[in-house]
């Protein structure tokens, strides 16, 4: 049963800026998670895929049978990048002392030597690929169970039709989830993209938490035209009923967005999808990279027009205009915050999604470093 969240609550907002990397590390990332840390295309591309996950360097390569291996890109020897190595087969060599390792992490090979050496493996990770994403299981493997994975059949469903994009962000990963959890900010950062209402930063949304997960609702009835994004692709003409309902899932850092707009009176509130109705599904992961930077991966999809790839990349752009607004603005916010060690944000009545999602993030993160600790 859904659990309403009503009252404001002071969020943990302090960033501080003298500690060790491992305390850092403990502090802000929830290893026990399935994280995605590519989409499926980019290892399709290159034999192998570096990429810095939650602090750990990290390699991705698909074996000969198609499978996704992922290991730690550090060779047990002298700690060289295994990315800068080769591929043999389904194995990777170290190309400072060639050390060959297989898909597992396991050294099978050491030159000069009949075996290989003790403590020469290296760490490999559970993966899935679903959805076009690769995911990864950065924390214990025996707790990796893929059933846990957000649905997010909207990017594979035939129905819908989106393209997988990627941004980098400089930012620490929680900044981003606030932006997320806020659409008050809609009116303001993306007046010309993706807001064009005063309505939104008024409208009060229902806040509710489901387990570890954050869901908003917002419905903005009776608005005099579509938001700026959608000009020139209607299906209707005349004032719109539109509607954000999302969800945050924690861990993981899955956002899953429902949203359209549909003729005003149509009975949108109410469920009822009207033919006319512009319907669209948003997923938006962040998986951090460290403290400092994250990696963003999204599809905005569309169940109308779905055999117009042109319209598809059309649409697409015109969101990726508005995340760019966002990236400006956060690692702008990054920037700052960075300088102001010690000091906390205020809290407004906008906040409260943010404020439950830091509030179950803290939660996890106290639940793991309390089973480290023993």
């Amino acid at each position: 049963m859904a659990k309403a969240f009503r009252m404001p609550l002071k969020p943990s907002l302090s960033f501080t800026a003298m500690m060790g990397p491992m305390e850092k590390e403990r502090m802000m990332f929830i290893r026990d998670a399935w994280y995605v840390g590519a989409w499926s295309h980019e290892l399709d591309a290159t034999p192998m895929k570096a990429r810095r996950l939650l602090g750990d360097n990290i390699l991705f390569f698909r074996t000969t049978s198609g499978q996704v291996a992922a290991i730690r890109d550090r060779c047990s020897h002298r700690f060289a990048p295994l990315s800068m190595g080769r591929r043999e087969g389904d194995c990777v060599r170290c190309m400072y002392h060639g050390l060959l390792f297989d898909a597992d992490g396991k050294c099978i090979e050491e030159p000069g030597r009949k075996g290989v050496s003790p403590k020469t493996n290296v760490r490999s990770y559970p993966t899935v690929e679903r959805y076009k994403q690769v995911w990864i299981w950065m924390g214990d493997p025996a707790k990796a169970d893929p059933n846990l994975i957000p649905d997010c059949h909207y990017q594979d469903d035939p129905a819908w039709a989106s393209i997988p994009a990627y941004i980098h962000y400089k930012a620490d990963y929680r900044l981003i989830l606030d932006n997320l959890l806020d659409f008050s900010h809609l009116t303001y950062v993306h007046e010309n993209t993706l807001g064009g209402s005063a309505t939104i930063a008024h409208i009060r949304p229902k806040v509710e938490r489901l387990g570890d997960k954050v869901r908003l609702t917002r419905w903005y009835l009776g608005e005099p035209c579509i938001a700026p994004y959608l000009k020139g692709f209607n299906t209707f003409e005349g004032p719109v009923d539109r509607w954000h309902i999302y969800e945050l899932h924690i861990p993981g850092n899955v956002f899953l967005m429902d949203s359209g707009s549909a003729p005003a009176g149509s009975g949108a509130p109410e469920g009822q999808r009207v033919p006319e109705a512009m319907q669209f599904r948003a997923t938006q992961i962040v998986t951090p990279e460290d403290e400092q930077n994250s990696h963003f991966f999204w599809s905005y999809a569309h169940n109308f027009n779905i055999g117009d790839p042109d319209f598809t990349a059309k649409l697409a752009a015109r969101i990726a205009e508005g995340f760019e607004e966002d990236r400006i603005m956060i690692e702008a916010q990054q920037d700052e915050v960075n300088r102001s060690t010690g000091d906390e944000m205020a809290f407004i009545m906008a906040d409260n999604g943010l404020a439950l999602g830091r509030r179950i993030i803290e939660e996890k993160l106290a639940a793991e470093n309390a089973l480290a600790d023993g």
